[in-house]
Protein backbone atom coordinates (compact mmCIF):
# COMPACT_ATOMS: atom_id res chain seq x y z
CA UNK A 1 0.00 0.00 0.00
CA UNK A 2 1.14 3.53 -0.92
CA UNK A 3 2.40 5.64 1.82
CA UNK A 4 -0.01 8.14 1.18
CA UNK A 5 -2.86 5.61 1.36
CA UNK A 6 -1.48 4.52 5.05
CA UNK A 7 -1.14 8.05 5.93
CA UNK A 8 -4.84 8.46 5.09
CA UNK A 9 -6.34 5.74 6.92
CA UNK A 10 -4.55 6.31 9.91
CA UNK A 11 -4.88 10.21 10.24
CA UNK A 12 -1.96 11.84 9.35
CA UNK A 13 -2.08 12.60 5.86
CA UNK A 14 -0.80 15.98 5.70
CA UNK A 15 2.09 16.23 8.35
CA UNK A 16 -0.27 15.52 10.74
CA UNK A 17 1.35 14.12 13.69
CA UNK A 18 -0.43 11.01 15.70
CA UNK A 19 -2.50 12.07 18.90
CA UNK A 20 -0.48 11.09 22.20
CA UNK A 21 -2.97 9.07 24.63
CA UNK A 22 -2.55 11.35 28.01
CA UNK A 23 -0.21 9.34 30.61
CA UNK A 24 -2.09 8.57 33.55
CA UNK A 25 -0.79 9.56 37.14
CA UNK A 26 1.27 6.82 38.51
CA UNK A 27 -0.79 5.72 41.84
CA UNK A 28 1.41 6.55 45.05
CA UNK A 29 0.92 5.64 48.56
CA UNK A 30 -1.80 7.75 50.27
CA UNK A 31 -1.97 5.15 53.64
CA UNK A 32 -0.34 2.75 55.82
CA UNK A 33 -1.85 0.89 58.85
CA UNK A 34 -1.04 -2.17 60.27
CA UNK A 35 -3.39 -4.62 62.25
CA UNK A 36 -2.32 -6.65 65.04
CA UNK A 37 -4.72 -9.56 65.25
CA UNK A 38 -5.14 -13.25 67.27
CA UNK A 39 -3.63 -15.58 67.67
CA UNK A 40 -0.41 -13.98 67.28
CA UNK A 41 0.00 -11.95 63.69
CA UNK A 42 0.59 -8.68 62.12
CA UNK A 43 -1.26 -7.77 59.44
CA UNK A 44 -0.56 -4.91 56.86
CA UNK A 45 -2.45 -2.94 54.35
CA UNK A 46 -1.53 0.05 51.88
CA UNK A 47 -3.35 2.02 50.07
CA UNK A 48 -3.01 4.59 46.84
CA UNK A 49 -4.09 7.55 46.26
CA UNK A 50 -5.95 6.00 43.40
CA UNK A 51 -8.50 3.78 46.19
CA UNK A 52 -6.44 0.65 45.07
CA UNK A 53 -5.03 -1.87 47.70
CA UNK A 54 -2.99 -4.53 49.01
CA UNK A 55 -2.38 -6.47 52.20
CA UNK A 56 1.28 -7.86 53.35
CA UNK A 57 1.98 -9.31 57.11
CA UNK A 58 4.87 -8.62 58.92
CA UNK A 59 4.57 -11.22 61.62
CA UNK A 60 7.30 -11.94 63.95
CA UNK A 61 5.84 -14.49 66.65
CA UNK A 62 6.58 -13.05 70.24
CA UNK A 63 7.73 -9.79 68.97
CA UNK A 64 4.63 -8.13 67.84
CA UNK A 65 5.41 -4.25 69.63
CA UNK A 66 9.12 -4.40 68.05
CA UNK A 67 8.05 -4.66 64.41
CA UNK A 68 5.51 -1.99 65.07
CA UNK A 69 7.83 0.13 66.45
CA UNK A 70 9.82 -0.47 62.90
CA UNK A 71 6.86 -0.37 60.49
CA UNK A 72 6.52 3.32 62.20
CA UNK A 73 9.92 4.33 61.12
CA UNK A 74 9.05 3.04 57.62
CA UNK A 75 5.67 4.44 56.86
CA UNK A 76 7.09 8.19 57.63
CA UNK A 77 9.48 7.22 54.54
CA UNK A 78 7.55 6.06 52.42
CA UNK A 79 4.06 8.01 52.02
CA UNK A 80 3.48 10.10 48.80
CA UNK A 81 6.73 7.43 46.55
CA UNK A 82 4.94 5.47 43.94
CA UNK A 83 3.73 2.17 44.80
CA UNK A 84 4.35 0.60 41.57
CA UNK A 85 8.09 0.63 42.61
CA UNK A 86 8.49 -2.14 44.67
CA UNK A 87 12.18 -2.53 44.12
CA UNK A 88 13.40 1.03 44.75
CA UNK A 89 11.34 1.12 48.23
CA UNK A 90 12.79 -2.17 49.07
CA UNK A 91 15.92 -0.98 48.42
CA UNK A 92 15.24 2.53 50.22
CA UNK A 93 14.11 0.80 52.94
CA UNK A 94 16.89 -1.65 53.73
CA UNK A 95 20.20 0.54 52.61
CA UNK A 96 18.98 4.18 53.92
CA UNK A 97 18.82 3.26 57.01
CA UNK A 98 22.17 2.70 57.69
CA UNK A 99 21.97 -0.56 60.53
CA UNK A 100 19.97 -3.27 58.85
CA UNK A 101 19.14 -7.05 58.79
CA UNK A 102 17.62 -8.85 61.64
CA UNK A 103 14.37 -10.27 62.77
CA UNK A 104 12.55 -7.14 63.12
CA UNK A 105 13.67 -5.21 60.66
CA UNK A 106 13.01 -8.07 57.84
CA UNK A 107 9.80 -8.61 59.27
CA UNK A 108 8.47 -4.84 59.05
CA UNK A 109 10.47 -4.76 55.43
CA UNK A 110 8.56 -8.14 54.76
CA UNK A 111 4.97 -6.43 55.56
CA UNK A 112 5.27 -3.39 53.36
CA UNK A 113 6.50 -5.42 50.07
CA UNK A 114 4.19 -8.34 50.38
CA UNK A 115 1.07 -5.30 50.58
CA UNK A 116 3.02 -3.24 47.33
CA UNK A 117 3.05 -6.69 45.68
CA UNK A 118 -0.73 -6.91 46.48
CA UNK A 119 -1.41 -4.16 45.64
CA UNK A 120 0.33 -3.84 42.65
CA UNK A 121 -1.05 -7.68 41.10
CA UNK A 122 -4.68 -6.31 41.91
CA UNK A 123 -4.31 -3.12 39.97
CA UNK A 124 -3.12 -5.23 36.60
CA UNK A 125 -5.67 -7.90 37.33
CA UNK A 126 -3.23 -10.74 37.75
CA UNK A 127 -1.65 -12.84 40.31
CA UNK A 128 1.28 -12.20 41.43
CA UNK A 129 3.34 -15.24 40.11
CA UNK A 130 2.84 -13.77 36.80
CA UNK A 131 4.65 -10.70 37.74
CA UNK A 132 7.07 -13.56 38.59
CA UNK A 133 7.67 -15.09 35.49
CA UNK A 134 4.74 -17.66 35.49
CA UNK A 135 3.84 -20.57 37.03
CA UNK A 136 5.85 -23.38 36.44
CA UNK A 137 3.12 -25.67 38.52
CA UNK A 138 -0.61 -25.65 38.83
CA UNK A 139 -0.44 -26.75 42.54
CA UNK A 140 1.50 -26.61 46.18
CA UNK A 141 2.30 -29.86 47.70
CA UNK A 142 1.48 -28.54 51.65
CA UNK A 143 2.28 -29.90 55.47
CA UNK A 144 0.85 -28.89 58.61
CA UNK A 145 2.20 -29.66 62.17
CA UNK A 146 1.32 -32.34 64.68
CA UNK A 147 1.80 -32.38 68.51
CA UNK A 148 2.34 -28.53 69.49
CA UNK A 149 5.70 -27.48 71.51
CA UNK A 150 5.08 -30.73 73.53
CA UNK A 151 3.90 -33.74 71.72
CA UNK A 152 1.34 -36.41 73.70
CA UNK A 153 -1.10 -37.47 71.54
CA UNK A 154 0.66 -38.24 67.95
CA UNK A 155 -1.72 -40.07 66.39
CA UNK A 156 -5.07 -39.02 67.24
CA UNK A 157 -3.60 -35.77 65.41
CA UNK A 158 -2.10 -37.09 62.38
CA UNK A 159 -5.41 -38.82 61.58
CA UNK A 160 -7.32 -36.01 61.79
CA UNK A 161 -4.91 -34.44 59.22
CA UNK A 162 -5.22 -37.44 57.11
CA UNK A 163 -9.17 -36.16 56.90
CA UNK A 164 -7.84 -32.89 56.03
CA UNK A 165 -6.26 -34.35 53.21
CA UNK A 166 -2.87 -34.12 54.01
CA UNK A 167 0.00 -36.42 52.71
CA UNK A 168 2.81 -34.78 54.79
CA UNK A 169 3.20 -33.30 58.26
CA UNK A 170 5.42 -31.88 60.69
CA UNK A 171 6.40 -32.21 64.56
CA UNK A 172 8.59 -31.57 66.91
CA UNK A 173 11.29 -34.30 67.21
CA UNK A 174 11.95 -33.73 70.88
CA UNK A 175 10.55 -32.19 74.51
CA UNK A 176 13.38 -31.08 76.99
CA UNK A 177 16.91 -32.37 75.89
CA UNK A 178 19.91 -31.00 77.95
CA UNK A 179 23.10 -29.97 76.18
CA UNK A 180 23.96 -33.34 76.75
CA UNK A 181 21.94 -36.29 78.23
CA UNK A 182 21.10 -39.66 78.21
CA UNK A 183 20.54 -41.06 75.13
CA UNK A 184 16.95 -42.39 76.56
CA UNK A 185 15.46 -39.06 75.83
CA UNK A 186 15.89 -39.57 72.07
CA UNK A 187 13.42 -43.05 71.94
CA UNK A 188 10.25 -40.99 72.41
CA UNK A 189 11.42 -39.36 68.97
CA UNK A 190 12.03 -42.52 67.10
CA UNK A 191 8.13 -44.26 68.50
CA UNK A 192 6.26 -40.93 67.10
CA UNK A 193 7.98 -40.99 63.98
CA UNK A 194 7.10 -45.14 63.64
CA UNK A 195 3.62 -43.91 64.58
CA UNK A 196 2.88 -40.97 61.64
CA UNK A 197 4.51 -43.56 59.49
CA UNK A 198 2.83 -46.63 60.18
CA UNK A 199 -0.85 -44.26 58.95
CA UNK A 200 1.41 -43.29 55.67
CA UNK A 201 2.44 -39.99 56.15
CA UNK A 202 5.50 -38.55 55.80
CA UNK A 203 7.29 -36.47 58.15
CA UNK A 204 9.35 -33.86 58.69
CA UNK A 205 11.06 -33.59 62.27
CA UNK A 206 11.44 -30.28 63.77
CA UNK A 207 14.71 -30.39 66.16
CA UNK A 208 13.92 -26.41 66.91
CA UNK A 209 17.26 -25.48 67.31
CA UNK A 210 16.98 -27.69 70.87
CA UNK A 211 19.94 -29.99 70.66
CA UNK A 212 23.42 -29.22 70.12
CA UNK A 213 25.85 -31.34 68.08
CA UNK A 214 26.39 -34.26 70.78
CA UNK A 215 22.68 -35.13 71.28
CA UNK A 216 22.24 -33.92 67.38
CA UNK A 217 24.38 -36.15 65.74
CA UNK A 218 22.96 -39.56 68.31
CA UNK A 219 18.86 -38.59 66.88
CA UNK A 220 20.22 -37.96 63.66
CA UNK A 221 21.96 -41.64 63.73
CA UNK A 222 18.58 -43.19 65.21
CA UNK A 223 16.46 -41.55 62.67
CA UNK A 224 17.78 -42.89 59.45
CA UNK A 225 16.10 -46.39 59.76
CA UNK A 226 12.98 -44.74 59.78
CA UNK A 227 13.30 -42.12 57.01
CA UNK A 228 11.70 -38.95 57.86
CA UNK A 229 11.45 -36.17 55.36
CA UNK A 230 13.44 -33.88 56.54
CA UNK A 231 15.13 -32.88 59.92
CA UNK A 232 14.63 -28.87 60.13
CA UNK A 233 17.39 -26.53 62.75
CA UNK A 234 19.41 -29.67 64.05
CA UNK A 235 21.41 -27.25 65.47
CA UNK A 236 21.72 -23.02 65.78
CA UNK A 237 22.16 -21.11 62.99
CA UNK A 238 24.58 -19.26 65.15
CA UNK A 239 27.12 -22.41 64.22
CA UNK A 240 27.09 -23.17 60.07
CA UNK A 241 29.95 -25.39 60.59
CA UNK A 242 28.42 -27.20 62.91
CA UNK A 243 25.86 -27.57 60.26
CA UNK A 244 28.30 -29.00 57.65
CA UNK A 245 29.91 -31.46 60.18
CA UNK A 246 26.25 -32.63 60.90
CA UNK A 247 25.93 -33.04 56.93
CA UNK A 248 28.77 -35.34 56.56
CA UNK A 249 27.45 -37.69 59.18
CA UNK A 250 23.51 -38.60 58.28
CA UNK A 251 21.94 -38.97 54.53
CA UNK A 252 18.66 -37.26 55.82
CA UNK A 253 17.67 -34.39 54.55
CA UNK A 254 18.82 -31.17 56.64
CA UNK A 255 16.69 -28.12 56.10
CA UNK A 256 17.09 -24.75 58.09
CA UNK A 257 16.27 -21.17 57.46
CA UNK A 258 13.66 -19.47 59.43
CA UNK A 259 15.99 -17.98 61.14
CA UNK A 260 17.90 -16.68 58.41
CA UNK A 261 16.26 -13.33 56.92
CA UNK A 262 18.42 -12.01 53.68
CA UNK A 263 20.34 -13.37 50.99
CA UNK A 264 23.41 -12.81 52.73
CA UNK A 265 22.56 -14.82 55.78
CA UNK A 266 21.89 -18.02 53.61
CA UNK A 267 24.63 -17.40 51.38
CA UNK A 268 26.93 -18.70 53.95
CA UNK A 269 24.97 -22.40 53.84
CA UNK A 270 24.72 -22.63 50.14
CA UNK A 271 28.10 -21.92 49.96
CA UNK A 272 29.55 -24.60 51.91
CA UNK A 273 26.65 -27.36 51.01
CA UNK A 274 25.75 -28.16 54.82
CA UNK A 275 22.05 -27.78 53.93
CA UNK A 276 19.59 -29.30 51.58
CA UNK A 277 16.09 -27.97 51.98
CA UNK A 278 16.01 -24.31 52.58
CA UNK A 279 13.30 -22.65 54.49
CA UNK A 280 12.89 -18.93 54.32
CA UNK A 281 9.70 -17.22 56.17
CA UNK A 282 8.25 -15.19 53.67
CA UNK A 283 7.04 -12.46 56.81
CA UNK A 284 11.13 -12.46 58.67
CA UNK A 285 12.86 -12.57 55.24
CA UNK A 286 12.20 -9.45 53.25
CA UNK A 287 9.09 -10.57 51.35
CA UNK A 288 8.03 -11.75 48.33
CA UNK A 289 10.87 -9.66 46.85
CA UNK A 290 13.80 -11.21 48.74
CA UNK A 291 12.16 -14.69 49.05
CA UNK A 292 12.40 -14.88 45.59
CA UNK A 293 15.94 -14.22 45.60
CA UNK A 294 16.66 -16.38 48.50
CA UNK A 295 15.53 -19.22 45.94
CA UNK A 296 16.91 -17.86 43.11
CA UNK A 297 19.82 -18.30 44.82
CA UNK A 298 19.66 -21.90 46.30
CA UNK A 299 19.12 -22.94 43.02
CA UNK A 300 22.30 -22.53 41.83
CA UNK A 301 23.64 -24.72 44.74
CA UNK A 302 21.05 -27.43 44.41
CA UNK A 303 19.06 -26.89 47.23
CA UNK A 304 15.43 -27.00 47.48
CA UNK A 305 12.85 -24.18 48.91
CA UNK A 306 10.45 -25.25 51.28
CA UNK A 307 8.83 -21.84 52.39
CA UNK A 308 8.20 -21.76 56.37
CA UNK A 309 4.72 -20.36 57.22
CA UNK A 310 3.55 -21.49 60.99
CA UNK A 311 1.51 -18.00 59.99
CA UNK A 312 -1.89 -16.46 59.09
CA UNK A 313 -3.45 -16.48 55.51
CA UNK A 314 -1.55 -13.52 53.98
CA UNK A 315 1.92 -14.96 54.54
CA UNK A 316 0.58 -18.35 53.64
CA UNK A 317 -0.88 -16.70 50.38
CA UNK A 318 2.58 -14.67 49.73
CA UNK A 319 4.67 -17.70 49.96
CA UNK A 320 2.33 -19.62 47.70
CA UNK A 321 2.97 -17.34 44.84
CA UNK A 322 6.72 -17.55 44.64
CA UNK A 323 6.32 -21.41 45.10
CA UNK A 324 4.39 -21.38 42.30
CA UNK A 325 6.54 -19.78 40.16
CA UNK A 326 10.14 -21.04 42.04
CA UNK A 327 11.55 -24.17 40.39
CA UNK A 328 13.28 -25.86 43.07
CA UNK A 329 10.23 -25.48 45.15
CA UNK A 330 9.36 -28.62 46.98
CA UNK A 331 6.26 -28.45 49.63
CA UNK A 332 4.57 -25.08 51.40
CA UNK A 333 3.93 -25.38 55.36
CA UNK A 334 0.50 -24.09 56.56
CA UNK A 335 -0.96 -23.64 60.00
CA UNK A 336 -4.31 -24.62 59.09
CA UNK A 337 -5.56 -25.86 62.70
CA UNK A 338 -2.28 -25.02 64.59
CA UNK A 339 -2.16 -26.69 68.02
CA UNK A 340 -1.37 -22.45 69.37
CA UNK A 341 -4.80 -21.45 66.87
CA UNK A 342 -6.84 -23.72 68.59
CA UNK A 343 -6.32 -22.87 71.91
CA UNK A 344 -6.55 -18.85 70.93
CA UNK A 345 -10.08 -20.15 70.59
CA UNK A 346 -12.01 -19.50 67.21
CA UNK A 347 -9.05 -17.07 65.25
CA UNK A 348 -7.36 -20.25 62.49
CA UNK A 349 -6.05 -19.39 59.17
CA UNK A 350 -9.70 -19.20 57.72
CA UNK A 351 -11.02 -16.39 60.41
CA UNK A 352 -9.46 -13.24 58.13
CA UNK A 353 -11.09 -14.70 54.68
CA UNK A 354 -14.12 -13.90 52.71
CA UNK A 355 -13.60 -17.10 50.39
CA UNK A 356 -12.34 -19.60 52.91
CA UNK A 357 -12.09 -22.20 50.07
CA UNK A 358 -9.13 -20.76 48.78
CA UNK A 359 -6.91 -22.78 51.09
CA UNK A 360 -8.81 -26.23 50.72
CA UNK A 361 -6.75 -29.27 50.65
CA UNK A 362 -7.14 -32.01 47.71
CA UNK A 363 -4.50 -34.99 47.84
CA UNK A 364 -2.19 -33.39 50.13
CA UNK A 365 -1.64 -29.73 47.13
CA UNK A 366 -3.66 -26.42 47.65
CA UNK A 367 -4.18 -25.51 43.89
CA UNK A 368 -2.89 -22.16 42.40
CA UNK A 369 -5.02 -19.32 43.28
CA UNK A 370 -6.59 -17.39 40.78
CA UNK A 371 -7.56 -14.00 41.70
CA UNK A 372 -5.45 -10.82 41.47
CA UNK A 373 -2.47 -9.96 43.35
CA UNK A 374 -2.13 -12.41 46.20
CA UNK A 375 -5.45 -14.15 45.22
CA UNK A 376 -6.91 -14.03 48.68
CA UNK A 377 -9.61 -11.41 49.88
CA UNK A 378 -9.18 -10.30 53.49
CA UNK A 379 -12.80 -9.50 55.88
CA UNK A 380 -11.09 -6.22 56.94
CA UNK A 381 -13.82 -5.43 59.12
CA UNK A 382 -12.89 -9.06 60.87
CA UNK A 383 -9.51 -7.71 60.95
CA UNK A 384 -10.48 -4.42 62.17
CA UNK A 385 -13.26 -5.69 64.70
CA UNK A 386 -10.67 -8.47 66.55
CA UNK A 387 -7.75 -5.83 66.05
CA UNK A 388 -9.32 -4.12 68.37
CA UNK A 389 -8.55 -6.13 71.63
CA UNK A 390 -5.34 -8.16 70.51
CA UNK A 391 -2.96 -8.08 73.12
CA UNK A 392 0.64 -8.71 71.73
CA UNK A 393 1.49 -12.59 71.86
CA UNK A 394 4.67 -13.57 74.07
CA UNK A 395 7.08 -16.74 73.48
CA UNK A 396 6.43 -19.73 76.19
CA UNK A 397 8.88 -20.22 78.54
CA UNK A 398 10.69 -23.67 78.46
CA UNK A 399 12.74 -24.44 81.32
CA UNK A 400 15.24 -27.69 82.06
CA UNK A 401 15.34 -29.67 85.51
CA UNK A 402 17.97 -27.50 86.84
CA UNK A 403 15.90 -24.29 86.15
CA UNK A 404 18.13 -23.54 83.15
CA UNK A 405 16.40 -21.89 79.74
CA UNK A 406 15.83 -24.42 77.05
CA UNK A 407 15.20 -23.37 73.25
CA UNK A 408 11.56 -22.87 72.67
Amino acid sequence: MATDQLKALSGLSNGAKAPVAPQQPLPKIKTVEYFRVKPRWLFVKITDDQGGYGWGEGTLEGHTKAVEGALDEIIERIIGMEADDIEHIWQLIWRLGFYRGGPVFMSALSGIDIALWDLKGRKLGVPIYRLLGGKVRNKVQVYAWIGGDRPSDIENAAKARIQQGLKCVKMNATEDVNWLDSPRVLEGTIERLKIVKSLGLDAGLDFHGRLHKPMAKQLAKALEPYHPLFIEEPLLVEHPEAFKQLAGLTTIPIATGERLYSRWDVKRFLEDASIDILQPDIAHAGGISETKRIAQMAEAYDVAIAPHCPLGPIALAASIQVALSTPNFVIQEMSLGMHYNVEAGEEDLNTYLVDQTVFDIEEGYVKAPIGAGLGIEIDEEVVRRISKDAQPWQCKEFYGPDGSIREW
